[in-house]
Parts: structure tokens; sequence; C-alpha cells
């Protein structure tokens, strides 16, 4: 029996070096400066300024010249009756917002998938996208036209119709500015979230559709069977992407629905920030609260990723 030549003998790849790779693509890597710079100025280069949380922080006079005061703020923000209430209300908005918003994108990223009319498609699209990119002053002004309790279209539209007899005060009472305010930010996000489902949804192995349909599988089992299990490492992603902004809130679409006769509901952590950190020039309160949303970001996004993993997930990180 001859002997099997040396060329039979399995070849290794040769590690590239650094230099080589930075020779070769190094138009890349100089494109990539440009965010890498801009992530580690806003992102990094404000940590050092966080010892204010240790000091009763003074603009006027600097890091140097204001006094430390130890867990002083901390203990004051923690026992502040305020900051309990922004808090409840962040927690519970945000919860709903959650339940609320999170399937929204799914579902109509799923609706989208199964339009057949590629036209009809893209301008739904368009004009599902289309809210993400408005301002909320923008949103805000918009929604006061239309949801006004004498003048608003939408109430107008209803006494016209013999629905109602009384405007709807949607804006103007807490309750009814609660549901408004989940519905419109719900709008406001649900479009720009279908993006990320529907790339993944382009990943599906066209054969499983196929033969689910050779089964005699009708379209509501496909998406059932095929779709929503092929894309839950995606959901689980973003739900635990969403579970760390659990303790945020936004100003600006606070601040824009935001009058008297909801005050209860609509003073949140974005509120008490402002109002007693920033405006009150309590800048060491400010940098507390801020913190602790934070960490409660991120210590509930790192159990979420765990919680994830021991259920056979691939997790976040």
């Amino acid at each position: 029996m001859a002997k099997k030549s040396s060329s039979a003998t399995p070849q290794y790849k040769t590690k590239t070096s650094w230099g080589a790779v930075l020779k070769r693509d190094w138009q890349l890597y100089l494109l990539l400066v440009v965010p890498v710079v801009l992530v580690v100025v806003f992102n990094y280069a404000a940590y050092p300024g966080m010892r204010m949380m240790f000091m009763d922080y003074k603009p006027a006079r600097g890091f140097e010249g204001s006094k430390w005061v130890g867990f002083e703020t901390f203990v004051k923000v923690f026992k502040d009756k305020d900051f309990h209430r922004a808090l409840a209300s962040s927690m519970v908005f945000n919860i709903l917002d959650l339940l609320v918003g999170f399937p929204m994108p799914i579902i109509l990223a799923l609706m989208l998938n199964e339009l057949r009319y590629v036209m009809f498609k893209r301008v739904s699209q368009t004009i599902l996208y289309l809210p993400h990119f408005l301002s909320w002053a923008i949103i805000g002004s918009v929604a006061y036209t239309m949801f006004r309790p004498s003048t608003g279209l939408v109430n107008i539209i209803l006494m016209h119709l013999g629905l109602i007899k009384d405007g709807i005060p949607f804006l103007t009472e807490k309750w009814h500015w609660a549901v408004t305010y989940l519905l419109i930010g719900v709008w406001q996000g649900m479009g720009w979230g279908t993006i990320i489902y529907l790339a993944a949804i382009t990943s599906v192995s066209g054969d499983l559709y196929e033969a689910a349909m050779i089964d005699g599988a009708n379209r509501w089992q496909r998406m059932w069977n095929i779709t929503l299990p092929s894309i839950r490492g995606t959901v689980v992603t973003m739900l635990i992407m969403n579970l760390g902004r659990i303790m945020g809130s936004n100003y600006e679409r606070l601040s824009v629905f935001g009058n008297s006769n909801v005050r209860d509901f609509q003073y949140q952590l974005a509120v008490y920030i402002y109002e007693k950190g920033l405006s009150g020039g309590k800048y060491s309160m400010a940098t507390v609260v801020g913190v602790f949303q934070s960490l409660v970001g991120l210590i509930l996004v790192l159990l979420a990723d765990r919680i994830a993993k021991k259920l056979g997930e691939d997790g976040l990180l």
C-alpha cells in the first residue's frame, strides 16, 4: 500500500499581525476614530465630575472650592418625599410603557411581513417610521390640537357622531392623561422598533415556510410556529435592553404634556432632577439621582441577562 504524500498533511492558517491588519484596513480604522472619540468624550470623560455626589457642589466655587459632605447628599435625596413620589410614578409608568409598548413593534413587524404588495408595504413603513423623527415639542402641540376637551378634532368628531355629549379631557384629567400619554408614546416608538424585528424576520429560511405550506399550515400558524420562534433571540435581547430603561424618564416628553391638573402623574424622576437639581442649583442631588437611575438600570439588565441564559437563551452579554 502506497504511503500518503506529505501534501496530505493539514494546513493551518497563520495568525495575521495587528500591523498587517492595520495596514490593510487603515481607512476603516480612520473612520472609526471619530465615533470612538465621541463615545469617550461624552460617556467617559464626565466620570471625574461624578465626585460632586460627595460634595456640596457650587459652580462658582468649582470642585476645588466646594465642600466635601460624604454621603450627606445621598441621605437627603433618599429621605425626600418628592423623590419617593417621582420614583413611584416613574416606575409605574415605565412598567406600563413596557407592557403596552413592547409587544407593539413585534405585532407590527409580523403584519408588515405578511403584506404582499411591495409599494403599499413601503408606504406603510415610511408612515409608521415618521413619528420617531419628530420632536416631542411637535408631537405635543399636535396632540393638544387634536385632544382639547371642547375644540379638539377628536372630541368634535365624537360629538358629531353622537358617541359622547361632553368632550373627553384626554390631557387635562390625570387618568385620561395617563392613557393618552402611554398610547402616544407607543405610537411614537413602535414604527422604529419594527426595523429590528423585520431585519430578524428576513433571516428566517424560506424553506421553513414552504414546508409548512405543504403540510397545510395557514398564515397564522406559520407566524406562530415559524416566525415568532425564529426571532425569539431578538425579542429577548430587546426585552433585556428595555428593562434597563425602567428607571428612566424623558423630560421633554413629560414637559410638553405637563399641566397642574396632572401633576401627580407627570412628576417623574426627570422632572425631579430638573426642578430640584438643575433648576434649583442643587447639582449634587441631580447627580445622585442620575447615578441611582443608571445603577438600577444596570442591575436590571444584568439580572435579566442571567435569567435569559438560565432559560436557554443567548442573552445580551
